[in-house]
């Protein structure tokens, strides 16, 4: 079938079209056309192309529209034109970019004109000359990768299991990863493994691997099991009673987040994997198995957590509740977790299957700035304070909803528990890259505040006293979000006076009358809003 030269003239959201063209010196050339789900005629945005990595053609990053919507996704672009060769076998392949030479450039320059006639025609409209389609490079640190098996699940559809072998700064690792054709340039899961004969492990297919269970590779994983710091003397005082703390896990994939809690901080797992098929992937790829302290659940995650939220007994209750959910919505990009989550029935749900100290962390890939805003502010309405860890990739963030207000995170550097969380969580994040990387979220409600009366003190009360909770938990950063700001230099003067005054020491409430005049926050609090607040209004609930 010919294609209309007019065709590509306007940009049609979600328009998804591929051909094939004659190539002189090789097997036919692909070109792979996708507009943006949110193009739009009055704000157009460039087109871009990109060149396929030789020897990948038939990986589903680059063969599949979720894979091109993925790519298209990650830059602001109206339009993204794939072109490579076209793909020998119908599934992805084992590849080795030594083996797989880049084109070269007198290639790339020969497809220009094809890539004009590509170009929608609004971007020949005002310019004054002929616009360039800039050529985008796929990077990754991937040099070689073996598949080890492609299956479909239920509810998942295809996905793939493979060794990689990655290059950083001239650093060689392996790893075992889950990724699934849904959104294949996302990894699901991934473990380190080791060759089991080093000499061997050119040949990745050939080559017999061992699992590492003992680091956590996926960049937020060891956030998340960092955050179980802010429960640590709770988790501690379990201990040492003689009981196993309880982790609940909605979302498996590999299992490596189960196998870590139970083999390396004892803690007894149920696990929650909508897909049959995933949890097989994980017990005979990834070393996961059910035993006495892992307990593995086919069931949706959401449905799971509803159902026993109304008749769990508190001895059942979790001391910790861990979600690794994204979103299956491929036409949003990558996004966590699931929108459905964020209801509050759910989150309410969670909480009730929470014991009373205990804490939910949450991966968040956010799609979106106001979808964001919007999870943190029903996470405060349901939970009673809020932290956040930001991993520091550019994507994910790690929340800690609290059940009760934690008084002693972090407190005294003689606990079994949190020296064992240093000693086995990577990068240093109980410590040092914790401190900067982690925010208290808190929700200054102003929208009936002015100068002076007593909703006003309430807010800023309760805001100074979590900044002692937040020096307690060496924890470095204190968001204040501001409903409606009550004035512009009182609400600077707060902020200036909770960053100078972190860790000053907690009135309590039978202190307050006798001791306000003494606190240094406040008086510093004072120093920055002459005649503005008063220590009445400070006080007064």
């Amino acid at each position: 079938m010919s294609l209309d030269p007019s065709t590509f003239e306007t940009v049609v959201p979600s328009r998804y079209i591929t051909f094939t063209l004659p190539h002189p010196h090789r097997r036919l050339l692909r070109v792979a056309v996708l507009d943006s789900p949110s193009a739009s005629a009055a704000a157009p945005s460039p087109t871009a192309a990109m060149w396929v990595p030789p020897g990948r053609e038939s990986d589903w990053i680059f063969s599949t529209f979720s894979g091109h919507l993925q790519l298209l996704l990650s830059s602001p672009i109206s339009r993204l034109i794939l072109l490579g060769n076209c793909p020998s076998y119908p599934q992805p392949t084992s590849y080795n970019s030594a083996l797989c030479p880049s084109s070269p450039p007198s290639l790339q320059q020969n497809i220009a004109p094809l890539l004009l006639g590509l170009t929608p025609k609004s971007e020949f409209v005002g310019h004054g000359e002929i616009p360039e389609v800039p050529l985008l490079v796929y990077e990754d640190e991937v040099v070689k990768n073996s598949i080890l098996e492609i299956c479909e699940g239920p509810c998942v559809g295809e996905m793939l299991i493979e060794n990689v072998e990655l290059v950083n700064d001239g650093v060689r690792e392996f790893r075992r990863r889950l990724r699934f054709k849904r959104m294949p340039n996302f990894v699901q899961s991934q473990m380190r493994i080791r060759p089991v004969n080093e000499s061997s492990s050119d040949n990745l297919d050939d080559s017999e691997f061992e699992l590492d269970k003992g680091v956590l590779v996926q960049p937020y994983l060891s956030p998340m099991v960092a955050g179980i710091a802010v429960i640590s003397w709770f988790l501690e005082g379990r201990m040492r009673a003689g009981f196993r703390p309880k982790a609940l896990c909605l979302g498996v994939g590999g299992g490596a987040l189960l196998g870590f809690l139970s083999n390396q901080l004892n803690f007894e797992v149920d696990g929650i994997e909508e897909d049959e098929a995933v949890l097989d992937v994980a017990k005979r790829y990834f070393g996961l198995d059910s035993d006495e302290f892992i307990h593995l659940f086919a069931e949706d995650g959401i449905g799971y957590v509803k159902r026993i939220a109304n008749n769990i007994s508190e001895g059942d209750k979790f001391d910790i509740v861990m979600v690794d959910l994204d979103s299956s919505d491929v036409m949003n990009g990558v996004c966590a977790p699931p929108v459905e989550f964020v209801e509050k029935y759910v989150l309410r749900a969670v909480r009730a299957v929470l014991c009373e100290e205990g804490i939910l962390v949450i991966n968040v890939i956010p799609s979106s700035e106001l979808f964001y805003e919007r999870l943190i502010c029903e996470f405060q309405e349901v939970f009673e304070e809020l932290y956040e860890i930001d991993v520091g990739n550019g994507e994910n963030f790690v929340l800690i909803a609290t059940q009760s207000i934690i008084r002693n995170a972090l407190d005294g550097n003689g606990s079994a528990f949190l020296n064992k969380l240093k000693m086995v969580s990577v990068y240093d994040l109980v410590t040092a890259d914790l401190v900067q990387n982690t925010r208290l979220l808190v929700s200054l409600n102003t929208s009936s505040c002015s100068p002076g009366n007593g909703k006003c003190g309430q807010s800023i009360r309760y805001c100074l006293a979590r900044v002692y909770n937040v020096g307690r938990c060496v924890l470095a950063k204190l968001e204040i979000i501001c409903a409606v700001t009550i004035a512009p230099v009182q609400t600077a003067a707060l902020c200036d006076s909770v960053v100078a005054n972190q860790g000053f020491r907690l009135l309590t409430a039978a202190r307050y009358e006798d001791e306000m005049e003494k606190s240094t926050a406040y008086k510093s609090f004072c120093t920055n809003n002459t005649n503005e607040i008063s220590p009445e209004a400070y006080l007064n609930d």
